[in-house]
């Protein structure tokens, strides 16, 4: 088999939370891939949605990488299911998060796809990075200068997400390619988690925990200690190696992506591999 172009350590926890009956929340965490799927619906429609989701994308477990077009198609058969478990008059949808080991000319890069508003970031050099541009109302505000960050995270539409798979929503997601650096910390989480914990004690836990699963798993007691409103999932991801010419790569990630967590906590932007 060709060797990964990134080897990573992972660790994942998830917990239904103190105030839900079932966990709708669903993850996979083996490589190549590193998704949370947090779903949403009448009865169990949500966690089948997510579960569907999962399932779909797991049929490519054990490759050294994949490619963009690998990954939608995953995606245009996982909505396929969830539609189908919507065809019941459930209102079945959920988000999806992550990212995926990708190779580009030689390169190691993290696939990162987004649809809602669970999030994705980085932790690197010290610096807490989110990748992800939640698909969400008060994420459109804060774009539109209608909405301050600092206000964002106790707005009565801090919940409601403009984009989904399933839900009546066509499920279109953002996609980047970000160049992977050896040390490079991944977080991907439900808003149970960044809901719950800002983003500085996002960054100090990654910082102090150096096992992914010891990581993970203080992240979920974190969100529990802070209300545990949500189902809250986490997924810590080690970049331990790297492969390829560090001196010519790309980053499509925008910088409205790089822009933090709403409680007002920001980080500057990464340097990439090439940034001078």
């Amino acid at each position: 088999m060709t060797d990964a172009p990134i080897v990573t350590r992972v660790g994942a926890a998830t917990d239904t939370g103190l105030r839900r009956r079932l966990n709708e929340d669903a993850y996979l965490a083996e490589a190549p891939l590193f998704l949370v799927a947090d779903g949403m619906g009448g009865h169990d429609a949500g966690e089948r949605a997510s579960a569907a989701v999962v399932a779909e994308f797991a049929r490519l477990v054990g490759a050294p990488s994949l490619t963009v077009d690998e990954v939608r198609a995953a995606l245009r058969s996982a909505r396929a299911r969830v539609d189908a478990i919507a065809s019941d008059g459930r209102g079945a949808g959920t988000t999806l998060t992550g990212v995926i080991v990708a190779e580009v000319a030689g390169v190691g890069y993290w696939l990162t796809v987004n649809v809602g508003d669970s999030r994705t970031y980085r932790f690197a050099n010290g610096f807490l990075e989110q990748i992800s541009v939640d698909h969400s109302v008060v994420q459109e505000l804060i774009d539109a200068g209608e909405l301050t960050v600092g206000d964002a995270r106790a707005d009565s539409r801090r919940n409601e997400i403009t984009r989904a798979i399933g839900a009546g929503s066509d499920g279109r997601p953002d996609y980047w390619m970000v160049p992977a650096e050896p040390g490079d910390r991944i977080l991907v989480c439900s808003d149970g988690l960044s809901g719950e914990v800002g983003a500085q004690r996002l960054r100090d836990i990654l910082a102090e925990e150096g096992d992914p699963q010891d990581a993970a798993t203080r992240l979920v007691h974190e969100a529990l200690l802070h209300g545990g409103r949500d189902n809250v999932t986490a997924i810590v991801v080690d970049a331990l190696t790297v492969s390829g010419d560090h001196d010519d790569v790309f980053d499509t990630a925008p910088a409205g992506a790089r822009r933090g967590d709403p409680d007002g906590d920001t980080r500057p932007r990464a340097r990439s591999r090439g940034d001078s």
